[in-house]
C-alpha cells in the first residue's frame, strides 16, 4: 500500500518477477483498477496527489488459472480494468482487513471452479521461485517432465520473454534485500562483482551503489525494503 498527500510522486519500479493487481482510491473511493505484465527493466510511474494505491503481487502462474489470460502484451505495460473486476466495487477500500478479506474470497471462489490444472506448471513456478532463478533449464526439465524447448515456448506465448530471462529477473530481486542494507558485493548467485554489476544493472539500469544510495526514494521497492 502506498500513499502520496498534496504532492504528484514519481518513482521508479524495478523488475522482481511478479505482476501486479492495482486499486487507486481518492477520498474513500475506488477510482481506477489496473493490471500490469511482468516488468522487464525499470519503469517510471507517477503517483497522483492525495492518492492511495493498494497493489496485489502475483506470481506468474495466476495468471493462467486466476485472471485465465495471457499477459504478454502487457509486458512493462499496465491496462485499465473494469471497476466491476471481482466484484471490487462493492469492497471496503477504508478497512485494509475487510478489503483482504473479501478479495481472498473472490479469488478462491474462482480457483475452486477451475475443470482442470496443469501440474507441471505449478511445479514449475514452485521450483522457479523457491530456488530464485538458480536451476539451469536441463535441471528443471528433468524435474518437472516438460522438455526445454516447451518451457520456453510456454514462457513466450504466455508472458512475452524466455525462461532464461526470468530466472535473471528473480535472482536479480533477491538481491535487492541485501542491496538496501548495504551489501553490495555478490552472493552465490553471480560469479564475480563484475558479473553482479552487469547484470543488476541490466535489468534496473543502474549499479547496486546506486540502488542503495536510492537518492528522493527513486526506487519504490528499495524504500520499502528499508522500511520493513
Amino acid at each position: 500500500m502506498f500513499l502520496t498527500k498534496g504532492s504528484l510522486h514519481n518513482h521508479e519500479i524495478l523488475p522482481d518477477g511478479f505482476f501486479d493487481l492495482i486499486f487507486e482510491i481518492k477520498s474513500g473511493q475506488l477510482t481506477k483498477v489496473s493490471l500490469t505484465g511482468v516488468w522487464t527493466k525499470q519503469i517510471q510511474i507517477s503517483i497522483p496527489k492525495n492518492t492511495r494505491l493498494i497493489g496485489v503481487r502475483f506470481k506468474l502462474i495466476s495468471a493462467e488459472y486466476i485472471f485465465k489470460q495471457s499477459i504478454k502484451e502487457l509486458k512493462n505495460k499496465k491496462a485499465d480494468l473494469p471497476m466491476t473486476f471481482l466484484g471490487c466495487e462493492y469492497f471496503d477500500f477504508n478497512d485494509f482487513r475487510k478489503f483482504t478479506d473479501s478479495l481472498s474470497e473472490r479469488l478462491q471462489y474462482g480457483l475452486k471452479n477451475l475443470k482442470e490444472i496443469d501440474s507441471r506448471k505449478f511445479e514449475l513456478f514452485k521450483i522457479l521461485y523457491e530456488r530464485k532463478g538458480e536451476i539451469s533449464v536441463q535441471e528443471l526439465s528433468n524435474k518437472i517432465f516438460w522438455s526445454n524447448r516447451q518451457i520456453n515456448r510456454y514462457f513466450n506465448s504466455r508472458f512475452g520473454f524466455s525462461l532464461k530471462t526470468f530466472c535473471n529477473i528473480i535472482k536479480c530481486n533477491s538481491s535487492f534485500s541485501q542491496i538496501a542494507k548495504g551489501q553490495l558485493f555478490p552472493e552465490r548467485e553471480y560469479y564475480d562483482q563484475a558479473h553482479f554489476i552487469k547484470e543488476i544493472k541490466r535489468y534496473t539500469g543502474v549499479t547496486p551503489k546506486d540502488l542503495f544510495q536510492n537518492k528522493n526514494d527513486r526506487f519504490l521497492q528499495l524504500s520499502t525494503l528499508r522500511e520493513a
